[in-house]
């Protein structure tokens, strides 16, 4: 008997160690939704939490829904009082959306002390990419994204190497390129945000004001093209299965579909000679109207994510290339299929790509929602 107040001093001090106010708190139950397809990335990390800590959490669920549709459903359950929602993991799109409805909750600074060292944690591209989600988010993936040409080489022998060129090869080849809806498409929005630095636009920050090149070719474009997918995994299955010869691509949808065997291996990847890199990264947002006890959950695992062990998983199978947002870590500590993915459909030009051009952060949210309802209405809603 007289081990008992020694074991319940040792458990108490172990849960206050965790961060939980209350040593009879009770494991919480997190529903965790994806719009950006990072659970590809990243679900083995949060199960992994999940089964090291269950005196913190009973049971993550997993929900995966398209981007466009999330706002509008958090706003309508924080209309009503409800929380259904524990944490999104979303792209800059859906992310930006958020922001501007002010549906996340604010994280930084307000919550300083329990993410510390943060900002030292991301190497120099990633910082920006968090500065972006103006602390209401916390970037958890990041991948120089685009944009690029992804093409056939048996079909695409003249490969243009201008967005003029592209123009070109499209009236001459109508319908053989297409890319998807920007608002729920990586290499989609990448496209729309990196041509205003190819065609030397006024101010590639200014969808609105300063576009008028990209609006003006983007119309043009419009001609040869037959339809706007989606999402993008139906566009790559499109040009994997040889009814279109050529899209838009990003460094992950480049390697991983031909990982998948969607697209085939041999098929090759174009940048523009006067190109920027728009880069992208995922984030883990908290919705407003979270309980605090479960806010307090949700910052130990943000946290434990973006630990070395964690980071290094999401090198995956190249989905988001290469994955890791903070600094220091590497392809050799990630796991063995991810080496060979990447060692077999990783291409060595990326190395030199990154380091040959310019790296651009994404527009900000007011920006990036201007810019996708103007592409919907002027460019999407013509087809």
């Amino acid at each position: 008997m007289s081990l008992i107040p020694e074991i319940r001093s040792s458990v108490f001090a172990a849960v206050l160690a965790l961060g939980v106010t209350s040593a009879m708190a009770a494991p919480v139950s997190l529903n965790i939704v994806d719009v950006a397809g990072n659970l590809a990335l990243t679900q083995k990390a949060f199960e992994a939490f999940r089964d090291k800590h269950p005196e913190l959490v009973s049971r993550i669920t997993f929900t995966n829904s398209p981007a466009p549709q999330l706002p509008g459903k958090l706003k309508a359950m924080q209309a009503a009082g409800r929380a259904d929602i524990d944490l999104v993991l979303t792209g800059t799109d859906a992310l930006a959306a958020g922001i501007q409805q002010g549906l996340w909750e604010k994280l930084l600074p307000e919550q300083n002390a329990s993410f510390p060292g943060l900002m030292e944690k991301y190497a120099d591209g990633p910082r920006k990419m968090q500065e972006l989600a103006k602390g209401q988010a916390i970037e958890v993936t990041y991948m120089p994204a685009g944009p690029l040409l992804e093409y056939n080489p048996e079909k695409v022998k003249d490969v243009p190497k201008t967005p003029q060129a592209l123009l070109s090869w499209c009236k001459a080849n109508p319908g053989r390129f297409l890319y998807a809806r920007p608002a729920n498409s990586g290499p989609g929005r990448t496209f729309l945000m990196g041509l205003p630095y190819a065609l030397g636009d006024k101010d590639p920050r200014d969808p609105i004001k300063g576009w008028d090149k990209t609006w003006a070719y983007l119309k043009e474009l419009n001609s040869c093209i037959a339809y706007y997918p989606g999402g993008t995994t139906a566009v790559m299955k499109e040009l994997g299965e040889g009814s279109r010869d050529m899209t838009v691509s990003v460094t992950g949808w480049d390697i991983n579909p031909r990982a998948l065997g969607v697209v085939p291996a041999n098929f090759k990847i174009q940048n523009f000679d006067s190109f920027s890199w728009v880069n992208d990264a995922h984030y883990m947002a908290i919705p407003k109207g979270v309980p605090k006890e479960k806010q307090e959950v949700l910052f130990k695992m943000m946290n434990f994510m973006l630990e070395p062990a964690q980071q290094a998983m999401t090198f995956d199978d190249g989905y988001f290339y290469p994955g890791p947002a903070v600094k220091g870590v590497t392809i050799e500590q990630a796991p063995a299929k991810s080496q060979e993915v990447v060692k077999k459909f990783g291409r060595p030009e990326y190395a030199r790509l990154f380091a040959s051009f310019p790296h651009e952060t994404p527009l900000e949210a007011q920006a990036m929602v201007a810019a996708f309802q103007k592409w919907d209405q002027e460019i999407g809603s013509t087809k």
